[in-house]
């Protein structure tokens, strides 16, 4: 029988990869992602979820949902009325934030080449002329005028925005760190499908080791920075955590009013880092408690982030496997 398990496993794993490379390598990847606009347009006339802009000093911080469940967001210096746009999925969404707002779109900022994250690029570009695509070469990000690497500022206004390489979700994946510093606010992190609030994506391009790093990468910034994520996963995410950390009250608490928001269809970005690293179990693979209850133990070297990784790999399994109840 374990045998025959492995090989279903393996068989599954198989057709899973073959899908994967449909959609990211193929046109049906972007088929479907008309597919998926076109229906969520129809489902959600005002977008998934109410949201609410940050405003600092200056900068403001603006989620568009689109899609059935994605963020894509406007960071504007508003005494220069300029506008960089993170993910833009829907560009017809996007457009109406930015003519609502009376800003100048100069920059897109993509975390990776998913059509979710990046299928609004060809239209707004082509809309605004002087408008730069920002991400990863090593990402076949749709329409990149400007490839960007680790550690590179992006300047905008006001705005200074520095990529930081996170791999595992795509080989190229970035995230966005917006430097509080000039408008004396808290930075921003744009996480596209790194980090979820209380959650983390999929590893698609990479190993256990390779996500464990770059979550690493963000659990080396402040507390207070603000966590804008790619998608509204709250809900479930905080559901797994209890699965895994049943006894985690600030966990608890935070999917209290979780839970209220998403009764009123509010959305639940942002969250800080600080919260997160109290209760989102994939920032916690360093915690006793945690690696009692799942952990395999250390590697066969003594080595830590090796079983952080293997602890890391065995909550994803367990979260791919989870039905919120």
């Amino acid at each position: 029988v374990p045998s025959l398990v492995h090989h279903t496993k393996r068989q599954m794993m198989s057709i899973y990869c073959y899908w994967y490379s449909l959609y990211t390598r193929t046109w049906l990847g972007y088929l479907f992602y008309r597919q998926q606009l076109r229906r969520a347009r129809n489902r959600y006339p005002k977008g998934h979820s109410k949201t609410q802009p940050r405003l600092f000093n200056g900068v403001k911080v603006l989620p568009i949902p689109v899609l059935s469940d994605n963020y894509s967001y406007l960071i504007i210096d508003t005494q220069a009325q300029l506008a960089v746009a993170v993910d833009p999925s829907d560009p017809r969404a996007v457009q109406a934030s930015i003519e609502k707002e009376g800003v100048t779109l100069v920059a897109i900022l993509c975390t990776h080449k998913h059509w979710d994250h990046s299928g609004g690029n060809r239209d707004l570009s082509r809309r605004h002329r002087d408008c730069r695509v920002y991400g990863s070469p090593q990402d076949g990000i749709p329409y990149l005028t400007h490839p960007l690497c680790h550690q590179d500022v992006v300047s905008v206004g006001r705005l200074q925005i520095r990529a930081l390489a996170t791999p595992g979700h795509t080989q190229g994946h970035l995230v966005y760190l917006l430097d509080g510093e000039p408008y004396k606010g808290p930075s921003c992190l744009f996480s596209g499908d790194l980090l979820f609030l209380s959650g983390c994506g999929r590893t698609f391009e990479g190993n256990a080791e390779t996500m464990l790093s770059s979550l690493d990468t963000v659990l080396g910034l402040g507390d207070d920075t603000l966590l804008w994520p790619g998608h509204e996963y709250a809900e479930e995410n905080l559901g797994f955590a209890g699965v895994v950390e049943p006894e985690n009250l600030a966990r608890e608490r935070k999917m209290q009013w979780v839970q209220q928001q998403r009764l009123e269809r509010k959305g639940t970005c942002p969250s800080t880092l600080g919260e997160e690293r109290s209760y989102n179990p994939f920032l916690r693979t360093h915690c006793l408690a945690l690696q009692e209850a799942l952990g395999p133990g250390p590697g066969p070297t003594g080595d830590d982030d090796c079983s952080r990784a293997q602890l890391l790999e065995e909550l994803r399994r367990l979260k791919d496997m989870h039905k919120s109840k």
